[in-house]
């Protein structure tokens, strides 16, 4: 060389961490070993729901504190020639038996954690039922890492010992919990292996099935299905073999809108995954795409579409019955945007924070462009474990209402509306994106704003999850007790300063985040792009990390 380099001889990074980009397939997830087992599906010649359920089944042993194996996972599958996306319902359903009335005689007047809230745990349906359409592998290997890790154990990182200490401080009320997640009745400390020698024992089970629709049977009417039912009706919820017997993940055409050249398509109204498609309509009325990049005129923009957005979640959403082609046409958008003020904010009521619960996420891409995305959930504080089995059943009907007006009220058979979702773009270009978080009321709103950082303002995938985020709460919350805060907007510290006083002026009450903060949420994506090469970034707020190659 003839000169040592210089500071201006080499630009400096774009991200924290590198887009990841290769060929063959490429998965982002909420903890680095499912995506290392997802990879190694990948390698091995698997296509990316092969990976996806590996990637999920993975999650629920190493990221107990943030999902479960008896939980929920709301799921998309898109196939790239034609391009369609496929929503697979892995949201469970209430009880045949449950109605308003009952709940409230055996729980009172407020749907909180524990087993009352239990529906049908969903994510079992959704993995072996998208395999058996989607995928190549048999349930056997796919849950193999999941088995050994269970089996084995996994050394446990600095996220998940956070995570079961702050959880622990509501399940150490059952002793069942307790033993699984603090074996030496303390949180696990950051090294220390974790073991769950019972639900090893469950996915030893269910591998011994011949096909993922024996798996599925194995667990919602046999031996394990028999503990569950046993379990959660002791402990007041309401369960049935037939609850089990009769349930299934049905797998439909994800509604969808277009937004500048991109067909966006999400999880169902059973989700808040329609509010994306929303948003964006009122956002292209209001030519965000022409506006500075995280500047206030933007951001003003941003909060107030989310505002309205979410009005129409708290009016509209809730299985079945949700008029979704309404909610996404032209004229509902037209009508919204009328109430849009450029220069206030739009008010708001109580002031009560809602509780920011967790999540987790994987999205994979194969080399064809097929896509596999969710984000399985249901934390560990959220009901005991069951002791035979060593993971909670579904308690997610804790989003449920008890007002039997709701859109989403408790009732036989129906799915509580839940947070959790995730989105698959097709581009005119022939570009496919897909997206996955964690974060509650956060959820949408951060896949909104990767999407919009990459569609909108040209940013690689990692820049686009590294970028500071806001995050509206000025609307009902989805957990109880649905609290809306009055025009509050939290903004993360890296948005100028003298931006986030202009957003004050216009009404909004800010609360300062930190850089990265965790409640951000933590954003998955990945890209087909038309030269068929793939590209991942992984968000740094949580553990999400991403491979392939």
């Amino acid at each position: 060389m003839s000169r040592e380099p210089g500071p201006t001889m080499f630009p400096g990074p774009e991200s924290m961490r590198p887009t990841i980009r290769g060929t063959n397939g490429l998965v982002v997830a909420g903890h680095p070993l499912a995506a290392q087992a997802a990879s190694e599906v990948l390698a091995q010649g698997g296509n990316a729901v092969d990976a996806g359920v590996a990637a999920g089944l993975v999650l629920a042993v190493v990221h107990g504190d943030m999902c479960s194996l008896g939980g929920i996972a709301p799921m998309l599958v898109a196939e790239p020639e034609p391009f369609r996306v496929w929503s697979v319902a892995g949201v469970g359903r209430w009880s045949a038996t449950v109605s308003i009335d009952s709940y409230r005689r055996r729980h009172g007047a407020s749907v909180e954690a524990g087993c009352g809230p239990t529906v049908v745990p969903a994510a079992i349906a959704a993995y072996c039922n998208a395999l058996e359409r989607f995928g190549t592998w048999s349930f056997a290997a796919v849950v193999e890492p999941a088995r050994k890790f269970a089996a084995d154990g996994f050394v446990v990182d600095a996220v998940v010992a956070a995570g079961l200490r702050v959880f622990g401080r509501d399940f150490s009320q059952w002793s069942s919990s307790t033993e699984v997640f603090w074996p030496q009745n303390r949180p696990p400390e950051v090294g220390e292996v974790l073991r769950q020698p019972a639900l090893a024992d469950v996915l030893a089970e269910l591998s011994a099935a011949t096909s993922a629709k024996e798996a599925r049977r194995c667990f919602y009417e046999g031996r394990i299905a028999s503990a569950m039912v046993e379990f959660v009706t002791a402990e007041g919820g309401f369960l049935t073999k037939e609850d089990l017997a009769s349930f299934d993940a049905e797998i439909e055409l994800a509604p969808s809108r277009r937004y500048r050249g991109q067909l966006v398509a999400t999880t169902p109204a059973w989700s808040q995954g329609p509010m994306l498609g929303q948003i964006l309509a009122l956002l292209e009325r209001g030519n965000s795409a022409q506006l500075a990049h995280n500047g206030v005129d933007y951001l003003h923009l941003l909060a107030e579409a989310v505002k309205l957005a979410a009005a129409d979640r708290e009016a509209f959403y809730g299985g079945a019955d949700a008029p979704i082609d309404w909610l996404l046409s032209d004229e509902r958008a037209d009508e919204l945007f009328t109430r849009f003020d450029p220069d206030t904010a739009l008010p708001n009521l109580s002031t009560i924070r809602p509780e920011q619960l967790g999540t987790t996420h994987f999205t994979v891409i194969d080399a064809t462009g097929r896509v596999c995305t969710a984000s399985p959930s249901d934390t560990a504080n959220m009901a005991p474990v069951v002791p035979d089995l060593g993971f909670i059943v579904s308690p997610r009907g804790v989003q449920s209402r008890l007002d039997p007006n709701h859109c989403a009220a408790i009732g036989p058979r129906t799915r509580p509306r839940v947070t959790p979702m995730a989105a698959i773009a097709h581009a005119d270009d022939g570009t496919i994106t897909a997206l996955a978080c964690p974060g509650a009321d956060v959820i949408v709103q951060a896949i909104l704003q990767v999407a919009l950082n990459i569609w909108d303002f040209g940013l690689t995938p990692q820049a686009a999850v590294e970028a500071p985020r806001i995050c509206s709460l000025a609307f009902p919350a989805s957990f109880a007790p649905h609290a809306e805060i009055e025009r509050q907007l939290c903004v993360e510290s890296r948005i100028l300063e003298s931006t986030r006083r202009d957003l004050e002026r216009r009404g909004h009450r800010v609360q300062d985040w930190a850089a990265f903060e965790f409640d951000a949420g933590s954003v998955s994506v990945v890209q087909h792009h038309p030269d068929r090469t793939l590209s991942a970034g992984a968000d740094p707020r949580r553990a999400a990390y991403a491979a392939g190659r």
